[in-house]
């Protein structure tokens, strides 16, 4: 996935990171099947490969909406994505970073 990552987050540490997980996914949808979120609300940004895009776009630089925020702290963390995944993203990570690193100082628009 071709990501540019923003000025606040590129070249660190956390974006080189951010940067090589983005590119290990491949959008095949295993992950849909067992994401318990995604099962339950069937809404595609509520499922790992609509929160790596979410989580890609905040990374940058968009401003999230509360929208985007609330598709996001819909995550469990149980990380059942991650064993089904054949490319080992480690979606978790990509959480972590993405709640760590958003713009600064920027509370979500309505």
């Amino acid at each position: 996935m071709h990501t540019e990552l923003a000025p606040f987050i590129k070249g660190t540490p956390d974006g080189d990171e951010a940067q090589a997980i983005l590119r290990a996914c491949v959008h095949c949808g295993f992950c849909t099947a067992t994401c318990p979120t995604y099962q339950l609300l069937g809404d595609e940004l509520d499922g790992p490969r609509g929160r790596i895009y979410l989580n890609k776009k905040v990374l940058e630089g968009q401003r999230p909406t509360a929208k985007t925020q609330q598709h996001l702290d819909r995550c469990l963390t149980c990380r059942a994505c991650e064993t089904t995944c054949p490319s080992g993203v480690r979606y978790s990570r990509l959480a972590d970073i993405g709640r760590a690193g958003g713009p600064a100082g920027q509370a979500p628009r309505a």
